[in-house]
């Protein structure tokens, strides 16, 4: 605590940019904002990741680090004089995944990402585990293929060759922070609802024994609070990055909890909510940790917030806008084979319009297109999309929308699994920009909505604990009030007849999901 304080003191006072570093699954992206959370610039690098067979998706972690060193020097030529102005760095990246590092904390493969469907089998497995529902109850997290525990329960059976050569086992975010300090970390976050208790956010041994994994635990980094402690930036990674050696770096939260934060998840009313319409859905609900409701399913996340007493409730659909991705990509393809050259981009220009034309409920889609299948509100790597209720009469324009309804309908779905719906969400993603969808989405769901004018909630969510690291603002709560709070729209009411609509139809589009399991099973043997 000591060396932060020393080191708030040397460059508050003569700086005035924190930098939010925030690598997702497609892009890693370098924010400037100034001490009142104003976005000053921004600079991205494409992430490349892969897929091969058994439902592999692996993403190297030695161009991840060079992608994050690009966008830091990317910045550096939008803003002048950064290395200077930077008082500190604070780190956020795509959560779960396993980023195995061994001797000289060089990584052990590639990582395996969170789309990664391997761990399928030993998922089933675990949760048969006589301390399954004990692993539950600590983490308020149900089991799922992209978790690390699952993944390295799946290595230390299958792959252990892997683990043999492993000295700790990171997520990105944590591999990043290796590289920028020279610190095996990870924070409180990823830590708890991976392998510990929600409750005292450090490692649980019940949960641990519950994934088989007490002959592992070695490979478990410390835990270390972002809004507390930092560590400076190395010479190496000073030379790489172009910033100064010394520079205090923040490791924040997994970039749910840090889009949540940015976007307004917790600003003090009661029974507010965030939804994160990104390619993956994440619906998070700030409660005490008093609050938590842990559904009998055993499924969501519980993730801590760098707030002291406060979590989220989190329920997150494995695809959201890959649905629409994928609906837009196969026109695209069908055009482009006629030698119609039409890039995603202007069919993306065309979504209002079809929503607008379409008939409101006239079809229901389920939106369970990735290949890794579900894993909220409940958990079935077997889960696939579909399309109920097609005509003739339907047209390209219908199932835009219904595809957009079938996002709605499982937002609702995971907020439903918490418990009881929000009285206001508030939206955060590129997609939200869209009047049409987000009446769509509020009325699916049967609240108001708000959208923050925030273009980059995880890099703000993480720069914001910096903030507080480094003495800019003396809590959380100060900072959300500057930081989080001008830059929440007004709220948008859903409209009376389309939430009628809607409410008559969700117990359908539950109903059609519950059934279609043995069709899901059946399709897989083939």
């Amino acid at each position: 605590m000591n060396r932060t304080l020393f080191l708030s003191e040397v460059y508050v006072d003569s700086g005035d940019i924190i930098l939010g570093l925030d690598s997702g699954t497609s892009v890693v992206k370098a924010v400037a904002f100034d001490l009142e959370g104003t976005q000053l610039a921004c600079a991205s690098v494409r992430n490349r990741y892969y897929r091969s067979e058994g439902g592999a998706a692996q993403q190297s972690m030695s161009q991840t680090w060079q992608d994050a060193v690009t966008a830091i020097r990317k910045l550096g030529e939008r803003v002048d004089n950064l290395a200077a102005r930077v008082v500190a760095v604070a780190v956020t990246a795509q959560g779960d995944g396993s980023w195995l590092v061994g001797a000289n904390n060089q990584p052990v493969g590639d990582a395996w990402i969170w789309l990664d469907a391997r761990a399928a089998p030993t998922v089933e497995k675990l949760n048969q585990h006589p301390l399954a529902a004990a692993r539950f109850s600590a983490t308020g997290t149900g089991l799922n293929t992209c978790q690390q525990g699952s993944q390295l329960a799946h290595m230390d059976h299958f792959y252990p060759e892997l683990l043999a050569h492993c000295e700790v086992a990171l997520h990105c975010k944590d591999w990043l922070y290796l590289n920028l300090t020279g610190i095996r970390a990870t924070d409180p976050s990823e830590a708890s609802f991976t392998f510990g208790n929600f409750r005292h956010q450090r490692y649980d041994d019940q949960v641990i024994a519950a994934l088989g994994l007490e002959q592992r635990r070695h490979l478990l980094p410390e835990i270390i609070e972002g809004t507390q402690t930092t560590h400076p930036l190395t010479a190496e990674a000073a030379q790489a990055t172009g910033l100064r050696a010394g520079t205090p770096i923040c490791l924040g939260y997994v970039d749910m909890a840090m889009t949540a934060l940015g976007a307004g998840v917790h600003t003090g009313e009661a029974n507010t909510a965030c939804s994160i319409v990104g390619s993956t859905g994440v619906h998070l609900r700030s409660v005490t940790i008093d609050e938590v409701w842990l559904n009998p399913a055993q499924t969501g996340y519980v993730i801590p917030l760098p707030w002291p007493g406060y979590v989220t409730q989190v329920q997150t659909n494995m695809a959201s806008t890959l649905n629409l991705d994928w609906l837009l990509n196969l026109a695209s393809d069908l055009l482009n084979s006629f030698g119609c050259e039409i890039d995603h981009a202007r069919l993306v220009g065309h979504i209002d319009r079809w929503l607008n034309a379409a008939k409101p409920g006239s079809l229901l889609y389920h939106p369970y297109i990735s290949i890794a299948g579900e894993r909220g509100p409940f958990v079935n790597a077997e889960a696939r999309a579909s399309f109920t209720g097609l005509s003739y009469t339907h047209n390209f324009g219908d199932l835009v929308r219904a595809v957009i309804e079938g996002i709605g309908f499982a937002a609702r779905d995971c907020y439903q699994a918490m418990g009881s719906l929000p009285g206001e969400i508030r939206l955060t993603g590129g997609a939200v920009r869209s009047q049409p969808l987000r009446q769509i989405l509020s009325a699916c769901i049967g609240a108001p909505v708000r959208i923050s004018q925030r273009d980059e909630a995880g890099a703000a969510g993480a720069a914001m604990m910096a903030a507080v690291a480094i003495g800019a603002y003396p809590s959380m709560e100060s900072c959300v009030k500057t930081w989080v709070m001008p830059l929440l729209d007004a709220p948008e009411a859903p409209a009376s007849e389309l939430t009628q609509r809607y409410n008559q139809l969700f117990p359908t589009y539950q109903q059609i999901r519950n059934d279609l399991p043995a069709a899901w099973h059946a399709l897989k043997q083939f």
